[in-house]
Parts: C-alpha cells; sequence; structure tokens
C-alpha cells in the first residue's frame, strides 16, 4: 500500500495495524521516501534462507482489496496488485475537473455516450479475458463511456471507457503518469488526458486498436485540446485554467 507523509501523519495508529497485513510505502512529492515493515521476533531455532539475492513481491488479491475498502471510509484503487491510497483532491484540482466535466456534459448531452465523474469505480483486466484473471479497480477523474450497458444492477460499471481525464497531484503524478498510463492502453482505452496544474498542460495519448500508443502530443494553455476519437469535441486549454 502507498501513502503520503500527511496520511502517515493524520492516521499513524491505523497504519500500525495494517503493516501486520502488508507493507507500507510512505510517498512524499509523488516520490516513495520509506517502508514500514511488519516487525516479528526473531526465531533463533530456525534455520532462514539467505534472501538478499531474491526479489519477492506479492500481489494483493480482490478479496483482500475489497476487504480493506469495506473496513475504511478512505478511498482506494487496486493496479497491478498494489493498493493506493487516494488523497482528497484540491480545490484547483476540483475546479479544473468541474470546468472539464461541464464541457463534456455539454457535447454528450443528447448523445449515446455519457461524461462521469469520481468516485466511480471502474473495473478494468488489462489483456486478460476477464476481471478475475487480473483485476484493477480505478476511480479516474473524468470518463466517458459509451457502453452504458455494461452498467450493472447494482450501478457498478464493468466496461471499458472511451476516454479518460486524469488531473494531476503531487501524490498521484507518478501513478497517472506511468501505472495508470499503461493499464489504461492495455485495457482497450482510446483515449487519455493527463492534465497538469502545475504547467498548465495537457498531454494527449491516443492508443490503437492494438491497443498500443498512437499519438502523444504535449498541448500548453495557448492550445485546444481536441479529441481524437470524438468529432468536435474540443477545450481552449485558457478555459480549463482560467479560474
Amino acid at each position: 500500500m502507498r501513502v503520503s507523509t500527511t496520511d502517515l501523519q493524520n492516521a499513524f495508529g491505523k497504519y500500525l495495524s495494517l503493516v501486520e497485513k502488508e507493507d507500507i510505502i510512505v510517498v512524499k512529492n509523488g516520490k516513495s521516501v520509506a517502508k514500514l515493515l511488519h516487525y516479528t521476533e526473531p526465531d533463533f531455532f530456525v534455520v532462514h534462507e539467505e534472501a538478499k539475492n531474491y526479489k519477492l513481491t506479492r500481489k494483493i488479491s480482490y478479496e483482500e482489496y475489497m476487504t480493506l475498502v469495506n473496513s475504511s471510509d478512505q478511498r482506494f484503487e487496486l493496479i497491478n496488485g498494489e493498493i493506493y491510497l487516494m488523497a482528497s483532491p484540491s480545490f484547483k484540482h476540483q475546479i479544473v475537473v468541474n470546468e472539464i466535466a461541464g464541457h463534456f456534459y455539454s457535447y454528450f448531452k443528447g448523445k449515446p455516450c455519457r461524461s462521469l465523474t469520481a468516485p466511480l469505480d471502474v473495473r478494468l483486466f488489462g489483456f486478460a479475458t476477464k476481471f478475475e484473471e487480473d483485476p484493477n479497480v480505478v476511480q479516474p477523474d473524468v470518463i466517458v463511456i459509451c457502453d452504458q450497458e455494461k452498467v450493472s444492477e447494482d450501478s457498478k460499471y464493468e466496461g471499458i471507457p472511451t476516454l479518460i481525464v486524469e488531473v494531476l497531484s503531487p501524490s498521484t503524478k507518478g501513478k497517472d503518469m506511468a501505472a495508470k498510463l499503461n493499464l489504461y492502453m492495455k485495457s482497450g482505452i482510446l483515449e487519455y488526458w493527463i492534465v497538469n496544474l502545475e504547467n498548465r498542460s495537457i498531454i494527449q495519448y491516443t492508443f490503437s486498436q492494438e491497443r498500443d500508443i498512437d499519438n502523444m502530443i504535449l498541448l500548453m494553455e495557448e492550445d485546444t485540446v481536441k479529441s481524437n476519437v470524438f468529432a468536435d469535441l474540443e477545450i481552449p486549454l485558457k478555459d480549463i485554467f482560467e479560474n
């Protein structure tokens, strides 16, 4: 599990309990700076195999993830067997999300596709044939879905979004630009926008039907982001960042 230094300070006792089940990676400004490990008293009657030449990792199961989710008021994501704690978004983050969501709402109104904002669990399984083989659960900032029949009776979405937008924050930058980029590409998403509040820019990825990067461009504040999937869906970046 990855947690920010602020979350660790605010809930140290909770993470001391969780560390009995899994390692806790402490993140500061998007970088891993420390790890909490479960301590066990040495057993001097057992000879342990030397492990310095081995790198052992254990993926968290979907059942373990759901146990954590159901026992906490926090929001989490499960990506490639790792659990990520989602920090509360900043005021600027929410303003930009609302600006994009507003443009999307106007564009998709009356159309077969629909735009939605977090929190909403999106279940993805990469190149696997079913969710159980490679379970991943994410909560993108904004999604566009064109397969509304994939919304289950209990209002859970189990389809593949056509377009996803993530607004970066210091604690999620590495995850959004690496782990999520790879997951979205191999899961069949067609377009991915990464919004950077610091330099007022957007990185726009388009993925091919073969699930590879088809195109990537960097757009600055004076530019206009134009969807490669949806005709005439375009937003001047100054409209996104002006407030």
